[in-house]
C-alpha cells in the first residue's frame, strides 16, 4: 500500500523527537544521513545502537536500548532489517513514552509489527525514508 501524502505529513508535523535504532556513527551509512538531515530541520534525534553505545552522535549520546531513553519520543525509526522489527516495536510500546509513530526505512516493512503498533493507535508508515518525505513534503 502507498501511503497519502497527508498520511506521511501527520508524523512529520507532530514529531519533535526521533528515536532512531539502528543509527551508525559512520559517515558513509544512510542512517548517519538521514539522522544528520532530520537534526538540521529541528528534530532531536536520539541515536540507538548496541555497537556504538556511549559515542557521541547527533548531538547526543547513542543509547544501547530504547529502555535507556528518558524523555518522551514520538517517532521511532527503524534502521534494522525487518525481521527484527516486531522486537523493535515491542520494545518501544514497553520503553517509550509519547509514541505516536512508527517509521520503517526504505525495504523495512512487517506486517506482524504493524498489527501491533497500529492495535495500539500509532502511525505505521513501511518501505519510506523519513529524509526523503521530509525534503519532498517540508523543505
Amino acid at each position: 500500500m502507498i501511503p497519502s501524502d497527508e498520511r506521511l505529513l501527520q508524523p512529520l508535523l507532530e514529531t519533535r523527537t526521533i528515536a532512531m535504532v539502528g543509527a551508525s556513527v559512520r559517515e558513509t551509512r544512510d542512517s548517519f544521513r538521514v539522522g544528520q538531515y532530520l537534526v538540521a530541520a529541528g528534530y532531536t534525534v536520539i541515536p540507538v545502537n548496541p555497537t556504538y553505545a556511549g559515542a557521541p552522535l547527533f548531538g547526543t549520546t547513542v543509547r544501547e536500548t530504547l529502555a535507556e531513553i528518558d524523555t518522551p519520543v514520538e517517532m521511532l525509526n527503524v534502521f534494522r532489517r525487518s525481521e527484527f522489527v516486531p522486537d523493535t516495536v515491542d520494545a518501544a510500546l514497553t520503553a517509550l513514552s509519547g509514541l505516536k509513530s512508527v517509521w520503517m526505512q526504505l525495504g523495512v516493512t512487517s506486517p506482524v509489527a504493524r498489527t501491533k503498533a497500529e492495535g495500539h493507535g500509532l502511525t505505521v508508515i513501511e518501505d519510506r525514508c523519513v529524509k526523503i518525505e521530509h525534503a519532498r513534503l517540508l523543505a
